[in-house]
């Protein structure tokens, strides 16, 4: 059977639509080709000496890890080159990344963690890279931060890498989902799983159970009703979590489930955990609606959030559409 090429895919799709100029097409070939090289150096870290830590830290206070940090310089040099985007954000940089007046300037703007799930680089754990892109609300000028901060409905594409036994992209642009594979034969991400759609209810729940101690009643009972057997399902599900987001939301997205990062309490001053609204959940809550999914904070849609920050945090409740409605029905029994 022939394979079909995402190139191939994203210029069948700019035909069917008269309003397609082929712009966004380049952009996102050029995310491949940067997406393309982060997956070289993942799969050699080991040996170049770029796993460990810089001994910097991140405008989120984290530790920076070697291969957190090329990944996203390679991403930022690509994309700053495109002639295709006003602007950048980056989950590793504090403020907006501008393009530099020599390049070409476009009118999308790229939101992107560059390494997700980077704590677990050191010990060979499946991690990816997550991006998503809007359009710039202005014609002119420099861009400034309203135009980032746009809610995840405005999202034109949305996806991520991830860079485990195979190298995978997957994506949207609001027209289904859809999943290639990498072919380091060819160079090339091949159709592997087309018109990806997420079962309505499944069997795996994925949260860190080690935060039981500072989770609030209604977390400790939606938790409690999955591992119980009182579900729908009448038997447990099972747990199942890396702690890398992006791998943990790809398995649950083939296979059902779903992906919790609530609230915890471990420090009061930030009871939203780790999670960035526009870099992380944004992407992934297009996604899995496209595939047929849900995605809400516990209260509201992911989707329909007016972000106030460039690096705002969110709780995350992701997956299968019946098994997020249940999860998310603790808290409003809770606010009744």
């Amino acid at each position: 059977m022939r394979q079909i090429t995402v190139t191939e895919q994203l210029l069948l799709h700019q035909k069917a639509s008269p309003m397609a100029t082929g712009r966004f097409t380049r952009l996102l070939n050029e995310l491949i080709l940067a997406a393309k090289i982060v997956s070289r150096e993942v799969n050699k870290a080991g040996l170049v000496n770029i796993l460990g830590l810089t001994g910097d830290v991140n405008v989120q206070g984290e530790q920076v890890r070697k291969l957190d940090e090329l990944a996203n310089g390679i991403i930022i040099h690509r994309m700053q080159r495109a002639g295709l985007l006003c602007a950048m954000a980056s989950e590793e940089n504090a403020d907006i990344i501008e393009i530099p007046p020599q390049f070409a300037h476009g009118d999308y703007i790229l939101l992107f963690d560059p390494l997700d799930g980077s704590s677990n680089i050191d010990v060979n754990v499946s991690i990816g890279t997550i991006f998503s892109i809007v359009r710039r609300t202005h014609d002119e000028g420099q861009v400034c931060m309203e135009e980032v901060l746009q809610k995840g409905e405005n999202q034109v594409a949305a996806g991520y890498f991830i860079y485990g036994s195979s190298t995978m992209m997957v994506y949207t642009t609001g027209d289904g989902v859809h999943g290639f594979t990498l072919d380091p034969s060819v160079g090339e991400f091949l159709l592997s799983h087309p018109n990806i759609s997420i079962p309505e209810r499944g069997r795996v729940y994925s949260v860190n159970e080690g935060y039981w101690n500072y989770w609030d009643e209604p977390t400790r009972n939606a938790v409690n009703y999955f591992k119980s057997g009182r579900n729908k399902r009448r038997k447990p599900y099972s747990l199942r979590y890396i702690g890398s987001l992006v791998s943990d939301f790809h398995r649950n997205l083939l296979s059902g489930g779903i992906f919790m990062y609530p609230r915890d309490f471990r420090d009061p001053k930030k009871p939203y955990g780790k999670l960035r609204l526009l870099c992380e959940a944004n992407p992934l809550a297009f996604v899995v609606e496209q595939a047929g999914g849900a995605a809400s904070d516990g209260d509201r849609r992911i989707m329909e959030i007016e972000p106030s920050e460039l690096h705002q945090r969110t709780p995350l409740f992701i997956g299968s559409r019946e098994d997020v409605r249940t999860a998310v029905s603790f808290y409003k029994d809770q606010s009744a």
